[in-house]
C-alpha cells in the first residue's frame, strides 16, 4: 500500500553524533534521502556543489527565501543554511522519506510549515557534557575558539529537547542507531500515514459480503 514520505528531523548539539546516525540510517534504507541544504558558506576541501550542499551567494540565498523556496532557514556562525522546498515535496508525494540534519530552529520551522503533519522529529543527547567536549576535540576539525563557541551553543540547543517527538541518548552508537531505525519503522506504519488503508479495509469487508453463504455452510 502506498504511503506519504516522512520528513525525519534529526537534531543535536554538535558532537553528539547526529551526522553519524543520519548516515547509518540512510545505509539501512536507500529509500531515505538526505535533504541537501543550501548554504552561503564556502565549500570545504572535497565538497561538491549539489551533493554535499547547494552553495549560494548571500544574495541568491535571500532571494530564494523571499520567493518561499526554502522550507526552513537559519543563520549559524555568520552563514545562512536552508532546506530547498521543491525536492522535499516531490519525495514526499513519491513515498520517499527525507532526512534533515538540522538544528532546533530549522526543525521548528518545518514543524510549523504546511508539511508539519508528516514530520517525525528526533533529538540526540550526549551521555555527558564532558563526553561532548571530548568528542569535539577528538574530531580535530576546529580551533579551541570554535570548540568553545560550539559548547556555548550546545547548552541552548539542549534546552529545546522537549520540543521533539523522540529523544535518544547516544551512549552507544550501535544501540542509538537501532533505536532510530525502530522509530522510523513504527512511524511508517501509523494509520494516518497510509492513505490507501481505508480502501483496503473496504475491500476486506466486500470479501466478507461475498463469502456470507460460504461462512454459513
Amino acid at each position: 500500500m502506498a504511503r506519504r514520505g516522512l520528513l525525519i528531523i534529526l537534531s543535536s548539539p554538535s558532537g553528539a553524533g547526529k551526522s553519524t546516525l543520519a548516515r547509518a540510517l540512510i545505509d539501512w534504507d536507500a529509500d531515505i534521502r538526505f535533504s541537501v541544504s543550501a548554504t552561503t558558506r564556502a565549500p570545504r576541501p572535497g565538497e561538491v556543489d549539489g551533493r554535499d550542499y547547494h552553495f549560494r551567494s548571500r544574495a541568491a540565498f535571500q532571494a530564494q527565501v523571499a520567493a518561499g523556496e526554502m522550507l526552513e532557514h537559519a543563520e549559524v556562525f555568520g552563514n545562512f543554511y536552508g532546506s530547498p522546498r521543491a525536492p522535499v515535496v516531490e519525495a514526499m508525494a513519491a513515498g520517499r522519506d527525507t532526512l534533515f540534519d538540522i538544528d532546533w530552529q530549522g526543525g521548528q520551522q518545518i514543524r510549523n510549515s504546511s508539511l508539519g503533519k508528516e514530520v517525525v522529529s528526533v533529538f540526540v543527547l550526549p551521555p555527558s557534557i564532558h563526553e561532548l567536549a571530548a568528542r569535539l576535540r577528538a574530531r580535530g576539525q576546529d580551533t579551541p575558539e570554535v570548540i568553545q563557541a560550539r559548547m556555548a551553543r550546545a547548552r541552548d540547543e539542549i534546552s529545546h529537547w522537549a520540543e521533539y517527538d523522540y529523544v535518544l541518548v547516544n551512549r552507544d552508537l550501535e544501540q542509538a542507531g537501532a533505536e532510530l531505525r525502530a522509530i522510523v519503522a513504527a512511524e511508517r506504519l501509523r494509520r494516518d500515514r497510509q492513505p490507501d488503508l481505508t480502501g483496503f479495509v473496504r475491500a476486506l469487508n466486500t470479501e466478507f459480503e461475498e463469502m456470507k453463504d460460504d461462512l454459513r455452510a
